[in-house]
């Protein structure tokens, strides 16, 4: 389990006690006020995630992430939010931190993201659209979806002039998908100020929460050869293209199933004519641990397994380039589970709970010690393809089941 900085262990097992004493709290009939509202602004939250689908808000792309970031902010000052932009430069799109203050005693964050994966030109070529209730577009659950369930939560809340909680800081990132160095400080430095994060990731396609995620690194693999013509004279060359195949081959098998460790290469480069012995050729791999000293392992390992060479007088150098760290299951986040799945049975719904292989904002939430939990946004499925899709029927029980967390860990 990882080491929590903020507090001590007798602190943190505190904290789960008291967290997990609120659950038969939640065992009960649905807040009517609540429901009602959530199924209210359905319709009015899918006018919304369909402005924020139909922009392009790639990672990088300034013009389309100030303009999300635009809608947010009109939506959140509704709401009597005060607002912060965070500059994240060099591509000019800023970060937004939009506070509300209350009269409690939890400081909660809800953490979601602006960017997508999907490249200018997306939006016009697959505009939002509704089938067989399920909506479909460029980022329509991760995770525009995201920014619509906190939105319409925190205007549930508004509704019921609920205000019985410290503070509620709405961070949105502008750089989750591609990592940034001003992200990743905002994001540990607002997240240690708070005693909660609740992460508005897509909610997975079995209706469920995330409790934890792997972290993720790049393996890089540089190999130095020399040139020669491929035709008239090869014996003279040595061929950095070969020596790379050879070491993706051996490399490729330094991950671990029984400890969720893997390496899969997806980059790779040589050459750049048919008649030249490639004298340079590179790889990248993603690497992807549950606990951070397989990176540690992976990291020595490339080193010692890599000096198995295939040609000789090749130079291969290995590094490892550690991305986001991993987010444990905790003691904590599990009593966050058990509040959330009895505010969903309050529903007659099930709350599905599990892992997932890809890294977030919230590991970087748990990497400062505050309890995380993740999957909080709309439910869908086939994430970063053309095929990405919302549940239409989870918008309102997201609502719900947001607004209602909110409400029983904001003052306890």
């Amino acid at each position: 389990m990882r080491a929590f900085p903020r507090s001590p262990l007798a602190l943190r097992l505190g904290l789960a006690l008291a967290l997990t004493a609120l659950a038969p709290s939640v065992m009960a009939a649905p807040h009517k006020q609540i429901q009602a509202d959530a199924e209210q602004y359905q319709g009015e939250a899918l006018k919304l995630l369909e402005r924020l689908v139909n922009i392009d808000s790639g990672s990088g792309y300034a013009p389309g992430l100030n303009q999300v970031g635009g809608i947010a902010i009109e939506e959140l000052k509704k709401l009597g939010a005060t607002i912060e932009l965070v500059p994240n430069t060099p591509d000019k799109s800023n970060h937004v931190l939009a506070t509300l203050k209350g009269t409690g005693t939890k400081k909660i964050l809800l953490m979601a993201h602006m960017d997508t994966v999907f490249k200018e030109g997306s939006a016009a070529e697959r505009p939002f659209h509704i089938k067989d209730g399920r909506a479909y577009g460029p980022g329509v659950m991760d995770d525009k979806g995201g920014i619509v369930a906190g939105i319409y939560a925190l205007k549930v809340l508004h509704n019921l002039n609920y205000r019985d909680y410290a503070q509620i800081t709405v961070l949105l990132d502008a750089s989750e998908e591609t990592g940034s160095d001003i992200a990743t400080d905002l994001i540990k430095k607002t997240a240690k100020a708070h005693d909660i994060t609740l992460n508005l990731e897509p909610g997975r396609p079995a209706d469920g929460l995330v409790v934890w995620r792997k972290g993720s690194a790049t393996a890089v693999v540089d190999v130095k050869g020399k040139a020669s013509h491929a035709g008239v004279a090869p014996e003279l060359g040595r061929n950095a293209a070969m020596e790379l195949s050879h070491q993706v081959l051996q490399l490729g098998k330094l991950g671990d199933e029984a400890k969720k460790t893997t390496i899969n290469f997806t980059v790779l480069k040589a050459g750049d004519r048919t008649n030249v012995i490639p004298d340079q050729a590179s790889a990248k791999a993603d690497v992807r641990a549950a606990v951070p000293e397989e990176f540690d392992r992976i990291e020595q390992d490339l080193a010692k397994v890599s000096a198995n060479k295939l040609i000789p007088d090749t130079e291969v150098k290995t590094s490892l380039q550690r991305g986001l760290p991993p987010m444990p299951q905790t003691a904590e986040s599990d009593a966050l589970v058990t509040i959330a799945q009895g505010i969903y049975g309050e529903l007659g719904r099930t709350l599905t709970i599990e892992g997932s292989g890809g890294a977030a904002d919230s590991s970087l939430s748990a990497s400062v010690g505050t309890p995380t939990l993740d999957g909080f946004g709309i439910v869908g499925g086939n994430i970063h393809t053309p095929e990405e899709y919302a549940e239409v029927g989870s918008v309102a029980p997201r609502i719900y089941l947001l607004a209602r967390m909110i409400m029983e860990v904001g003052n306890k």
